[in-house]
């Protein structure tokens, strides 16, 4: 059975537990560093990251951006995006299919 766990900050992450992710509540970079190694070591096939902590870790999380496991995934945090996460996905996107799909805006 696959593993999901999320790193953030604790209002953020906290609820996550109740619907049986694992979870890290750290926003020093340390430990933001080892949970996010120690989740990749045990195998996990999806690790969430609020796009605070993400900053923290970008250079890591990049390493795994081509890989199929973990799925990587910067989520906002409980006060809202700073926009990195759909950037992400906007570029994951335009990375596999050779054009932007998503954000194309229309004249």
């Amino acid at each position: 059975m696959y593993r999901v766990a999320i790193i953030g900050d604790r209002e953020s992450v906290l609820s996550f537990k109740a619907v049986g992710f694992d979870v890290a509540d750290t926003t020093d970079s340390a430990e933001v560093l080892s949970a996010f190694n120690d989740f990749v070591s045990k195998n996990y096939a999806i690790i969430f990251v609020t796009e605070q902590v993400a900053q923290l870790i970008e250079t890591e999380i990049e390493s795994y951006k081509d890989r199929p496991y973990p799925a990587v995934i910067v989520i906002p945090n409980n006060r809202g995006s700073s926009g990195m996460g759909m950037d992400a996905i906007k570029k994951s996107v335009e990375r596999a299919v050779g054009a932007d799909i998503l954000f194309k805006e229309e004249n």
